[in-house]
């Protein structure tokens, strides 16, 4: 359904570091810098890129937003909640683990954006 995800950041060189070891826990190659100053992740499934936003205005955490990463199985969403706290990120929502037919890992990137990951048993 997705093509891409873009969030803002204010400050890209910090916001990269933290995604290049929380989605480096997923299997996700480091991001590459674009001449813009963009930074994108690219799988076979999407993209996910991070920018300053465009209006000059700074970037926000977006109330009730959330963005989602697919992790393989448990071991992938703890290996990817550990990277967060490792990396600058903060705990929310409630303890990782399952929830019915999911697995769940919330926290807070150094920008204060929502992420998980998640995984489905099948």
């Amino acid at each position: 359904m997705f093509s891409h995800i873009m969030t803002g950041a204010n400050d890209i060189n910090t916001v990269k570091s933290f995604y290049d070891a929380v989605v480096g826990a997923l299997g996700v190659e480091p991001g590459v810098i674009d001449p813009k100053g963009r930074c994108f992740y690219r799988t076979d499934t999407g993209v996910f890129a991070i920018t300053q936003p465009i209006d000059g205005n700074p970037a926000g955490h977006g109330y009730s937003s959330a963005i989602g990463f697919m992790a393989a199985n448990p071991t992938a969403a703890n290996a990817w909640h550990a990277a967060e706290l490792a990396n600058g990120g903060s705990t929310c929502e409630d303890p990782t683990g399952p929830r019915g037919d999911l697995y769940l890992a919330y926290l807070r990137d150094p920008s204060g954006k929502k992420i998980c990951a998640l995984h489905r048993f099948r």
